[in-house]
């Protein structure tokens, strides 16, 4: 399997320079290939073919003064943009066919320069040095701060600034999928009830909600009336701008830590593992009232990256449907009387008419746990 290890990058003042105008060039580069097509198709044309778009706007642009200073930017990085633009007319037309997953896909618009920017490279575009540093095409040797070892050669990187102003070297490596020692099903398998109030409710014990951004709110609005106030184009504007940027890095990083701690440490306790398919987007929407919270807890980052760290280390995952009453039915005779809508929410613990009296999300565990079983039992048909 295909993962990514993104590492930090220092560059010089000249190198930041340069990779400016590489982060400009394949830009220019993905617009004037969008604008061919588009032109190709407004006036009824056939569709422009990847090579020849490549060399009209790459290899024929080089040579008109208008855009002879592509030749600065790395060809590569110019190549790789293109191809960026070749995928996604390709997710296009294939979701427009119903040949793809998901939700509908719009057409490629055109980039504009933004906080984060990033260029990617293929082999022929960098070399790994063995001082540990790393050699990027027309802009030298760059400083790596490696966190770990790569487990295998990379096949690409890309180079990210993001919009606090630091740099990051995204390697792509292949590697094998690592099983963890068998655990006893009976007795780790888990159901994992997310929510807002609580971050996740596992068998036996649960996750407090982090609550990153709602802890830097109060810091983040200060930094943003600041920015407000700030006159467009000053400095003071441009350094209000970049504080709240490193606000928002900062809860980010921070969000993404705890995701991959928690994953990893469930995916090691645990012999299966059994989600509810929450529908994240359409809470949320801005239409909800806990939209905030919603996207504080990143429940569908959490979601992801626990089916990805199963399939890795050989662990069970199955989804629950996210119409199935896990917090309406009762764990003890299957009759769905618990309480129901918005009121129900904030209903924390009922009685059924059997007997049992349950919380609201230790009951919703054991069903989703239950419910998880069934469907990882069927087999991938009914997943």
């Amino acid at each position: 399997m295909k993962l990514r290890y993104n590492e930090r990058i220092y560059l010089t003042g000249g190198q930041r320079r340069d990779l400016a105008r590489f982060f400009g060039c394949a830009r220019v580069v993905y617009n004037d290939g969008l604008r061919e097509r588009r032109a190709a198709w407004e006036n009824g044309e056939p569709y422009i073919s990847d090579a020849a778009l490549q060399k009209t706007v790459i290899t024929g642009a080089k040579k008109t003064p208008e855009r002879e200073w592509l030749k600065e930017a790395p060809s590569v990085a110019l190549v790789q943009s293109l191809q960026d633009l070749h995928t996604a007319y390709r997710n296009f037309f294939a979701s427009k066919r119903g040949m793809r997953r998901g939700p509908k896909i719009a057409p490629p618009k055109m980039k504009k320069k933004s906080g984060r920017q990033s260029i990617r490279l293929t082999r022929n575009g960098f070399k790994l040095r063995d001082d540990g540093r790393m050699f990027i095409a027309k802009l030298g040797d760059v400083q790596v701060r490696w966190s770990r070892p790569l487990p295998s050669e990379p096949s690409s990187v890309t180079i990210i600034k993001d919009p606090a102003g630091r740099y990051f070297a995204s390697f792509v490596v292949e590697t094998e999928d690592d099983p963890l020692p068998d655990l006893d099903l009976e007795e780790t398998e888990t159901g994992i009830d997310l929510g807002l109030s609580t971050y996740a409710v596992l068998r036996g014990r649960k996750i407090a909600s982090p609550k990153f951004f709602r802890r830097q709110e109060k810091k983040l609005r200060r930094a943003q009336r600041r920015l407000s106030r700030a006159k467009k184009g000053s400095s003071n504007r441009r350094k209000a701008k970049l504080a709240v940027a490193k606000i928002h890095v900062r809860i980010a990083d921070r969000r993404r830590d705890f995701i991959e701690q928690e994953t990893t440490r469930i995916v090691r306790e645990s012999q299966a593992v059994y989600v509810e398919d929450l529908n994240v987007k359409g809470m949320g929407s801005r239409k909800g009232r806990r939209a905030k919270s919603v996207h504080d807890q990143s429940l569908g980052m959490f979601a992801r990256i626990l089916e990805a760290k199963c399939a890795r280390y050989g662990r069970g995952f199955a989804k629950v449907g996210r119409f199935f009453p896990s917090t309406q039915m009762c764990s003890a005779c299957g009759s769905v009387e618990g309480p129901k809508g918005v009121e129900g929410l904030r209903i924390r613990s009922w009685a059924c008419s059997c007997g049992a009296v349950h919380g609201r999300d230790e009951n919703a565990e054991v069903n989703i746990r239950a419910e998880g079983r069934r469907i990882f039992a069927a087999g991938p048909a009914e997943k």
